[in-house]
């Protein structure tokens, strides 16, 4: 069985963990996969938005595959391999391009919790749990991770979801600022999906240029950052989408733009 699935749907990916046997638990085999396909659909011009879930309904994810923790990360030196590979999957999807949201099922936890929060958004269905229980197994969280979730929910809430292991359950999630959507388990699919085609629909150009814009901000706006900033601000001046927009407004129709 494929253990990590790409399921396309006009200019929307969807990236599905497909371990439903064992609440979609992410094996070292598919943390490889997971940053190979994220880079991949980077650099697909027909996607315009990528979307990461769970098989089913009961799971995004458990987390990484604990079983395997006796072999692949026994020691310092398997740690260190284990964590290169963890590392370049959050990494591939922090830095795509797309507009990406972690459509959350069920149970959200540890590694997979790393992999929502690297996600741009996270719209969960009622009932869902969220958890970083490296407490219980003496593991310390990635600084990455962490200061994602630090700038998600504020120091105060991270410590007390580190400190504690606790499960977070999808109403406090949202009262924390942890997710931006909660819905019906029947609705979130559809909602999901429809916010993204209506993203899909603007302009590449400026749905990417923002993202960049927000990451520098987080990042500090240093002068090489206002100057790659001023550089992407004016070079959409000179795009067919830039002339299809104005053109469209002026006629009263919808825009058809193409990345370009």
């Amino acid at each position: 069985m494929t253990e990590i699935l790409v399921q396309p749907d006009g200019a929307i990916a969807t990236v599905v963990f497909n371990r439903p046997e064992r609440r979609n638990a992410i094996s070292l085999a598919m943390w490889q996969e997971l940053a190979r396909i994220t880079e991949g659909l980077a650099k697909d011009e027909s996607v315009r938005a990528v979307v990461y879930r769970g098989a089913g309904t009961k799971a995004f994810a458990a987390g990484a595959d604990i079983s395997e923790f006796q072999d692949n990360r026994k020691d310092r030196a398997s740690a260190i391999r284990y964590n290169e590979q963890t590392d370049a999957a959050y990494k591939a999807i922090r830095g795509c391009p797309k507009p990406t949201v972690a459509m959350v099922y069920g149970f959200c936890m540890g590694g997979a919790m790393a992999i929502a929060m690297a996600c741009d958004l996270r719209f969960a269905a009622e009932g869902a749990k969220f958890g970083i229980p490296a407490a219980k197994l003496n593991i310390i969280y990635p600084a990455d991770a962490v200061a994602q979730l630090v700038a998600l929910v504020g120091p105060a809430y991270a410590k007390d979801i580190l400190y504690s292991a606790r499960a977070v359950d999808a109403a406090e999630a949202l009262a924390i600022g942890f997710i931006q959507r909660l819905l019906p388990k029947d609705d979130l699919e559809r909602a999901t999906y429809e916010y993204l085609r209506t993203v899909a629909a603007n302009a590449p150009m400026s749905v990417r240029g923002s993202k960049v814009m927000i990451q520098s901000i987080l990042e500090g706006l240093t002068e090489t950052h206002r100057t790659r900033l001023r550089q992407l601000a004016l070079e959409v001046f000179e795009s067919e989408d830039y002339k299809e927009g104005t053109r469209a407004f002026l006629e009263k129709r919808p825009p058809r733009f193409q990345g370009r």
